[in-house]
Parts: C-alpha cells; structure tokens; sequence
C-alpha cells in the first residue's frame, strides 16, 4: 500500500477507472470506508484513500482487523497524506455525550479541498474516468471534482437508511405511506449534536447536488423497505442508490479460530460456554461521569453473568487520554467470569464468537452491523448522532434488542438496575432467545446476501458496472 503524499503519475500503470475515497475523519467513518476500499479493490480497481497526514497515521496504527483480514483480497489501495494546520484538542466533557473535544480535528479537514482536487486532476489526465466517493461530511472538500470532466462523485450515507427515512418522513409530513404507529414513536433528533457539528455539516449542504449516486453500508436484507422508501423518484430524484453492505468482513469464525496469535480476549472465549458471555464496548468517543462507569461496574458484577467489557480511554483524535477509573477491587472481584480490556480488543471477532451471547452498545451503525452480521442481540445504550434512531431499529423494527436507555431521559444515569436487568434478559431469558433467534436468522441472511447473486453482492457488482460503464 502506497503511502506517498503527492501522486507519481508514472508509479501507476494506466487504468481505465480509479477510485478515489475521502473519508469523514471520525473512527466509525474511517472504518467503514477502509472496508469499502478493499472491497472494490477486490475488483481489480485501484483505490486512492486521502485524509490529513494525523488521520493516514491513525489508521495505520490502529487498523489490525484490515491488515489481517485482507489476505484474500487484491492492496493495489493506495493513501494520500496531506498535512494541515495543528490543532489543540481539548479534554472531552463527561456532560456533554455527543465528542465535541474532537471538533478542531473535524475542522482540519476542510484544508484537504486542494489538495485533493490537485490529486483528482493528477488521476484524471491518466485514466478513463476517477469515481470519487465521499462521506456526506466530506462534500465541502470535493466541491471541485465537478469541474474535472472525467470525474464523478458519489456520496456515502454513513447512518442505516431507517435514520434517513425516518428523518425525511418526518421532515416532510410523512408524505408516503408507513408504518404512522412506527414513526409516531421515533426518538426525537434533540440533543443529538452540538452547534459547532451543526455548523459544519452546513457547510456541507451547498455541495450536495452534483453527485451520481448514493452508498449505504446496509443490506436490502436488513432495511429493504427504507431503502425503497429513499428510491422513490421524489426523494432521490434520478439519483442512483445502493445498499453494498455489510462492508465489514462476514468472518468465516473456523478460519479465525484457527489463526495464531490470537488475542488473549478470544482465547478466554474459548473456555466460555455457547452465548454466555456479554460483550460491553461504546466505541471510541463515548465519555462517562465517574457515577456512570460505577453504576456499569455494579450492574455488571451483580448480574452473576459472564462479560468483556472494553475500557479504552475516550479517543482524543490526538492521543488517548488518562486511564478509566473503576471501583476499587471491582476486577478482583469478578476475576474469573470478567475481563476488563484496557487496550483495543477485536471487536468483529469476539461478536462472531460462540460464546458471545450479547453486545451492550451505543448503537453506532459500525457496531450495529458488525453484531447483525454476526447474530448476536444488542442492549442498546445510544449517546449521539444517529444512535438513538439507530437503537429503535434494533429495538422495535427488527426486534433484536432490548433498550436500556429512553432517549426522552437522555440525561438521567444509567443504574446499575438496569444494565443487570438488560445482562440478564440478553443472556439468560426466553426474550433473550427469541431476539437470538430473529437475529441469527437475520445473520444467515447477510451472510447470502455478500454470496454470489446474494442482495448486496448484485449490488456491489451494479456499482462496480456503472462506474466502468
């Protein structure tokens, strides 16, 4: 994989069709289309990643899962590195849920839009046509391409087509026919941002409506009627939609338990009976009060139940920050039926796991369909963003998972009654059963659906067609 920051034109043999990625630079968005990259790049087509020279070393140094899991598929992907202005990160705020700490860092990126364009151009003059595809908060910094002739953008929609069906029918009145029992009991989209966030994504807005189509990490399989929903012609327009996911690997779990190295998370699985343990991360830029971690600590030693729980420093954007604190003697106590990972831990591989019965989550789309795909049932705690819309889809469209947190009451502590109640119900109730069982039925689903002539597969291959049209 290419790391140079400025494009040799004659390091590249000519090809007919390249793939330029700009990804938004929060740690699900980075994840999700370095998933997409190897994805396409399984085509043959080579792929361009761009981000700012801190975010190109992020990725390197945090993304194990890509190194290991892209032995079978073509590295002609290639990153781009461009230094922008320093920034200072602030400490997170344990008040505030939604990462506003890591807004200087979502700001750098709006000095990547010349070199990226001066990097398009370079492409351009050496292939048929440069296929741009960009996170929807990335529209900002690829606002040139429409003046390059051979190159055409494509926007990616990070949320799951429900979050934006659902905020359109809401929008507009509910102008076609849905579920009104659904939609009248969506979580409100208050308090899901920050005005500086709202700021930058309006800056975003005016460079919305020159792409060609639309890519959603989800399946046909999982919201196929949100989706048609989303491709009816006075939504989209003629703009052209598809659902290419899951873009995380749909692991085959014989092969990763066979590997060597294994982490120490996975071997401790091993000794754990079939769905009894649960599994507890809230991704890289949750912060909880010192009350809330002692609340999660209790409920969780009080459930008597088996449990990883993921304890990283909230991620800085910069650097990982102090240690998490939990209640004296609380990892003595439960030594034996828990572990506490202070470091990253594979999160794809321990849902895919036998003996992982249920993931406590906030509900980013990453980990939602990362537990889809692996059949497991969630507790759905959402703290930002498209979360809380995304636990409701868990929760009460497809019915495989039970809520811990009513948005409404968003800023009232999560106790230890209630993430003991919801262990519980995951693990050792005949709720818990039947959502495994939607849920491991839905996971077979998925898996045809990335087969040959599955849902997402025909869709990847019309993606790959058009673009070399």
């Amino acid at each position: 994989m290419s790391g140079d920051n400025h494009i040799q034109v004659a390091a590249f043999p000519a090809a007919e069709v390249v793939v330029v990625m700009v990804p938004f630079v929060a740690q699900g968005h980075l994840n999700q289309l370095l998933h997409l990259s190897r994805l396409i790049s399984a085509y043959n087509i080579p792929v361009h990643v761009v981000s700012t020279t801190h975010h190109i070393g992020q990725v390197r140094s945090r993304h194990h899962s890509f190194d290991q899991l892209s032995d079978d598929v073509s590295t002609d992907i290639h990153f781009h590195a461009f230094p922008t202005p320093p920034f200072t990160t602030p400490p997170p705020h344990t008040s505030i849920p939604f990462p506003t700490h890591l807004q200087p860092s979502f700001d750098s990126t709006l000095h990547l839009r010349h070199p990226v364009a001066d990097l398009i151009r370079s492409l351009s003059q050496i292939v048929k046509r440069v296929a741009v595809i960009h996170d929807v908060l990335m529209s900002y910094v690829v606002q040139d391409v429409k003046s390059i002739p051979n190159a055409e953008t494509y926007v990616f929609q990070p949320p799951p087509a429900f979050y934006r069906a659902s905020t359109h029918w809401e929008k507009t009145g509910g102008p076609f026919p849905v579920d009104l029992d659904l939609m009248n009991r969506l979580p409100s989209r208050d308090g899901i941002s920050s005005p500086e966030f709202l700021n930058f994504v309006m800056l975003q807005q005016p460079h919305l409506n020159f792409h060609v189509g639309e890519l959603y990490d989800s399946s046909r399989v999982i919201e196929g009627k949100f989706i048609e929903y989303l491709e009816r012609e006075e939504i989209s327009g003629k703009t052209k939609i598809w659902a290419v996911g899951p873009f995380n690997p749909v692991l085959d779990m014989v092969n990763v338990k066979a590997s060597k190295n294994r982490h120490e998370c996975l071997q401790w699985l091993d000794k754990q009976p079939a769905n009894s343990v649960i599994y507890v991360s809230f991704g890289t830029t949750t912060t909880f009060t010192a009350d809330q971690i002692r609340e999660l600590a209790v409920g969780l030693e009080r459930s008597g139940e088996r449990f990883i729980w993921v304890v990283r420093p909230v991620d800085m954007g910069v650097e990982e920050h102090g240690l998490v604190e939990l209640p004296e003697g609380f990892e003595e106590r439960v030594k034996g039926r828990g572990v506490v990972e202070r470091r990253w831990a594979p999160q794809l591989e321990i849902l895919g796991h036998v003996a992982t019965g249920g993931f406590m989550t906030h509900c980013g789309w990453n980990s939602s369909i990362e537990s889809i795909s692996m059949g497991v049932p969630m507790a759905t705690w959402p703290m930002h963003s498209d979360q809380p819309r995304n636990g409701f889809l868990m929760t009460e469209v497809l019915g495989i998972g039970v809520a811990m947190k009513d948005w409404e009451r968003r800023k009232e502590l999560v106790t230890a009654d209630v993430v003991e109640d919801a262990v519980k119900t995951l693990l050792v109730s005949k709720e818990g059963e039947e959502m495994r069982r939607r849920v491991e039925k839905l996971a077979g689903e998925v898996s045809k659906s990335v087969e040959k002539g599955g849902a997402s597969r025909k869709e990847m291959d019309s993606f790959i067609s058009y673009i070399l049209r």
